[in-house]
């Protein structure tokens, strides 16, 4: 069975392009401690070789590889020529993906939740306004009329209507938004993994635009997740406390 290896850090080289792929280099530190006896490792090199398809998807370029945090998963091999692999060690990557500066991922989750409690306030000024228009209507009314009747009519018919409820900005089809801790996700879905690449960009989307793209489907009683996994996991990274539904009934 392959050895399969995981490595994470920025390129330490030139991008160097070939045919149908692309290698860079890059190394980790060794073990701080070895066994009585044995010599210390300091560093390891590695030769990452990775098929262009793949990492043309990451946008990563020429430059900015060597500056951005990345995360290689594959395995190594013993049949790339010397010549393409300086490094101590080649490896295959399978997979390839930017990982977030923390410093950026901190202002973006600030600016979110900024953000929400904006949509909060101004959905709450908004029913508080509606409110006072309601108290106002049956006063003024009432001061253009004696007749008793009257009075009590409109007063009457605002007890009748509901109040609507209001919802900050969310994706078309939302039917109501949930606390996202309250959320059940049962274990089939734990199982999987959702497409890298795509999940990046549904975070991409939610940093635009504030809110999923599409709803989460939940259980009306129990709110387990029916559908909707990948932007669970959206939702999940970016830490948002409440999540747009829509319902799907229990049978």
């Amino acid at each position: 069975m392959p050895h399969k290896m995981t490595l994470t850090g920025s390129a330490t080289g030139p991008l160097r392009e070939y045919d149908r792929y692309v290698a860079f280099d890059m190394r980790e530190k060794g073990s701080p401690s070895a066994p009585k006896g044995l010599k210390k490792s300091t560093f390891i090199s590695y030769t990452v070789f990775v098929a262009k398809k793949a990492f043309n998807k990451t946008g990563l370029t020429k430059k900015s590889i060597m500056h951005e945090k990345i995360l290689i998963q594959g395995e190594p091999t013993l049949d790339i020529p010397l010549d393409e692999c300086p490094g101590e060690i080649g490896i295959i990557c399978f997979q390839i993906t930017v990982l977030p500066n923390k410093n950026d991922k901190e202002a973006n989750d600030s600016n979110d939740k900024k953000e929400a409690r904006q949509e909060v306030s101004k959905a709450q000024q908004e029913v508080a306004a509606t409110k006072q228009e309601e108290k106002q209507e049956p006063v003024a009314k009432e001061a253009k009329t004696v007749q008793p009747e009257e009075k009590k009519t409109p007063v009457q018919k605002n007890k009748d209507v509901p109040q609507a409820k209001q919802l900050p900005t969310q994706p078309k089809g939302t039917q109501d938004i949930v606390n996202f801790d309250e959320i059940i996700v049962p274990e089939a879905f734990l199982k999987t993994r959702p497409n890298p690449v795509k999940t990046e960009e549904v975070i991409e989307f939610v940093k635009r635009s504030g809110h999923l793209d599409k709803p989460l489907t939940i259980e009306k009683g129990t709110k387990v997740l029916k559908d909707g996994y990948r932007r669970y996991i959206v939702a999940k990274t970016v830490k948002m406390d409440k999540v747009p539904v829509v319902y799907e009934h229990q049978k």
